[in-house]
């Protein structure tokens, strides 16, 4: 059985993340999709527990993936789960140079952990969850970057903060 994970810290979900989790859905007997544990810090709007409810809920319809969340290094992860490939999304240039020190790293840590990269959808190659926020912060129509739950979450963060 191939298992894969894709990890991320998914700030919020965006219909980019959940296009290339249907993908790998479709090449992969399970996927994990592995929302990063992390501190409160300003850099993100949501707790792992908020990110990790909004990605359960945005893929709660594709039945080989699972949402899980972690701590450590994403290799770690790979090897409890017996996962042999780690999936990552590409939008642009500047994601292949960060995407590929990551993977020369990773392979480093855990040769035996493919990394496999699926280029975003024409229709998704634009979205980025820090434009979104940016966006969404600025009253801006976010209805066709994110699931109606994840815009609801977005507004209500902005609404609590005003």
């Amino acid at each position: 059985m191939m298992v894969a994970i894709y990890p991320g810290s998914f700030d919020p979900i965006t219909y980019g993340h959940m296009d290339i989790a249907v993908r790998a859905a479709e090449v992969f007997d399970k996927v994990y999709v592995a929302v990063v544990y992390t501190k409160q810090s300003k850099s993100f709007w949501f707790g792992t527990e908020e990110r990790l409810k909004l990605c359960k809920e945005a893929l709660c319809h594709i039945p080989n993936v699972e949402v899980i969340s972690y701590m450590g290094l994403t290799v770690d992860l790979a090897h409890k789960l017996g996962a042999q490939v780690m999936v990552r999304g590409l939008r642009m240039g500047s994601d292949f140079d960060y995407e590929c020190e990551m993977a020369l790293n990773n392979r480093k840590l855990a040769p035996d952990v493919d990394t496999i990269y699926f280029m975003a959808s024409l229709e998704h190659i634009y979205v980025k969850s820090s434009l979104l926020r940016e966006i969404a912060d600025s009253n801006g129509e976010i209805s066709h970057l994110v699931p109606d739950s994840v815009a609801a979450a977005l507004r209500e963060r902005i609404n609590s903060r005003v």
